[in-house]
């Protein structure tokens, strides 16, 4: 009888050392997934950047003198056209490298659902072992 309550332990831990097995796997996998999806963002935020830079200094090259003469005609002064227009790109710039920015935040690289998957894991094991 001794043997076979050894046997059901033994077997039990071997079952315990490959399911932890799976889950690390798994959990190793979801890793790779969401850190993948992650890195994707992260490009999609720099390129946003990019943009943002190169928008902006394709419209001060394009635009600024022209739009900055035209409204002097309207305004009756040239330097309060140029305050104009140049605050006006600079918001436009401004909000585009904010964008950018953002999607390229520490935060939103966060691999939040292996994390949270994780500590669901490490919850459901320290029950089991409790009860």
């Amino acid at each position: 009888m001794p043997d076979r309550d050894h046997q059901t332990i033994q077997g039990l831990v071997v079952e315990a050392i490959r399911e932890s097995s799976d889950l690390a796997q798994k959990e190793f996998a979801l890793f790779r997934t969401e850190l993948a999806g992650n890195i994707r963002t992260l490009f999609v935020g720099l390129a946003m950047v990019v943009v943002a830079a190169i928008f902006a200094i394709a419209a001060l090259m394009l635009f600024t003198e022209s739009l900055v003469k035209w409204l002097a005609t309207v305004v009756d002064s040239e330097a309060l056209a140029a305050l104009i227009v140049g605050g006006v790109l600079a918001i436009v710039a401004i909000g585009l490298g904010l964008y950018g920015r953002h999607a390229m935040s520490l935060t939103a690289l966060t691999p939040q659902r292996t994390v949270r998957s994780i500590k669901r894991d490490a919850e459901v094991l320290s029950e089991r072992v409790a009860g």
